[in-house]
This record gives structure tokens, sequence and C-alpha cells, in this order.
């Protein structure tokens, strides 16, 4: 395996931060005087109670070590190393888009034995093998780019940054949100198809993928009270589109 050195990977502060402002939140509700104080109390309680859970939660140890050996994980749920040699795959992925707003990237194990049943949290995002979820990277101050690496150092070709392989397939620019815009989900869904459908080089593949987003389009893609602008939106499109177009012309090319 590669070497290089060891990364221990942060806890994020923000659970704390919010925590602690829930908790603030709701004293400061308490000694503030108003008319409706039954109501107040109410509010007050439950913010205090809300933040002392996710407090406690963020203060529980927190360990996830990548070195040569494998990993060293401690977080609630899970507490254990996991050598290298235990691992089928690893998968750096992001979830598709809720509404138009990002997901936060998850790290996902495939084990080279099977998952038990009450240990499957999700599945690996290409082939659907039964996976565990290790870590969801807004739970860590480093960046994905800076995880990428140091799995990639030393977890070697174990290790599948879906990430980087989708922007290096299409990259999507940011597309503007307003009023009477093109379906978020239904966008989102269709760049990524297409991204796959690039990522997975196979001709049949991506022709599916040119032929479902013509189809969308030519139909009409459903208008929401708040979407995506629709100028932005078809531009991204077509250039999606061209891009699977132009894949299948150099298979051509270069078939015997």
């Amino acid at each position: 395996m590669n070497g290089g050195p060891s990364v221990e990977l942060r806890r994020s502060r923000g659970a704390r931060v919010l925590a602690l402002a829930c908790v603030l939140g709701g004293v400061l509700l308490l000694v503030y005087p108003s008319d409706r104080a039954l109501l107040r109390t109410i509010v007050a309680v439950g913010a205090i109670a809300l933040g002392a859970v996710a407090l406690v939660s963020a203060m529980r140890p927190f360990r996830f070590g990548i070195h040569a050996d494998g990993l060293s994980i401690r977080r609630p749920g899970l507490r254990r190393e996991i050598r290298w040699a235990e691992v089928d795959t690893l998968v750096l992925d992001e979830p598709p888009r809720r509404d138009g707003y990002a997901t936060p990237p998850r790290l996902l194990l495939v084990p080279v034995q099977s998952v038990p049943r009450e240990l499957v949290t999700a599945r690996h995002p290409i082939d659907g093998r039964p996976a565990i979820e290790l870590l969801v990277l807004d739970q860590v101050r480093e960046q994905p780019e800076q995880v990428a690496a140091a799995l990639t150092r030393h977890a070697g070709d174990r290790f599948l940054d879906l990430l980087a392989l989708r922007r290096a397939a299409f990259a999507v620019p940011d597309l503007s949100v307003g009023l009477r815009g093109y379906q978020m989900d239904r966008v989102d869904r269709l760049i990524r198809r297409g991204q796959d459908a690039l990522m997975s080089g196979d001709a049949a593949t991506r022709q599916a993928a040119r032929g479902e987003i013509e189809r969308a389009t030519a139909a009409g893609l459903p208008i929401a009270q708040r979407g995506y602008n629709t100028y932005q939106a078809d531009a991204v499109l077509d250039a999606l589109v061209a891009a699977l177009a132009d894949h299948q012309s150099t298979d051509r090319e270069s078939a015997p």
C-alpha cells in the first residue's frame, strides 16, 4: 500500500456552535420580559433541550484516521479499526441535490466480506452493492479534496473518487434560482444521469442518457414556483447532450 504521513480528520465545529446557540437563545428567552410568558417559556425550554441534546452528541468521542494500515474510526455508531485487506472499495460520493441545494459528500465502504443486513446504511452508487456509510464530510473540517488525497495515498486503487470523476466528465456551473423556473429536482436528475453516463465508458449507456435528456427537454421541463433559471438550465443541458454526442462520435471513429 502507498505510504505517506497518517491523516487525522478533525471534527467540524459547526454542530457545537449551533448547539450552543440554541441553548443561549433559550436562556435569553427565559430572562427576556414578554407578555406571552407561557409561550415564551415553552419555546425557551424546547430550544434549551434541543441544544443540550445536540451538544452532548457533538461532545462524544470522535476519531477518523487514515493511515498506512487502514482506517481508525471512533464515532457514534461505529468504533473499530478497519485494515485495508478488509476493504473492497471506498467511494467518495455526493448524493443528488435536494431542492437545488448540494448535500454533503459521504464516504462509503464496501467490505470484502458481505455486509450483514442490519449494518447496511447505503448502496454503492454505481453497482448498487450493499455498503456502510463511514462518514458524512460536513462532520469534519477538512475539504473533500483533502480527504480524497489522503485516501488516494493510503488506499490506492481501492478508493473511488466519484466527486472528481463527475467533475472531470462534465463540470456543472451554479444555476441561478428564481421564481417560475424549471423544477430543480428534475434538472438535477437529468444532469446526474448524463454525468454518470459519461463516466461509464459505455456507448449504449451514453446514447440512452442522451435520448432521455433530449426527450425531456423536447416535451418541456416542468415549471415550479421556485426553480432554476430556464435559459441557464437549457444551456447546461444542451452542453451535456453535446458532450454525450461527442463521446459517441469518438467511439465510432476509434472502432476497428
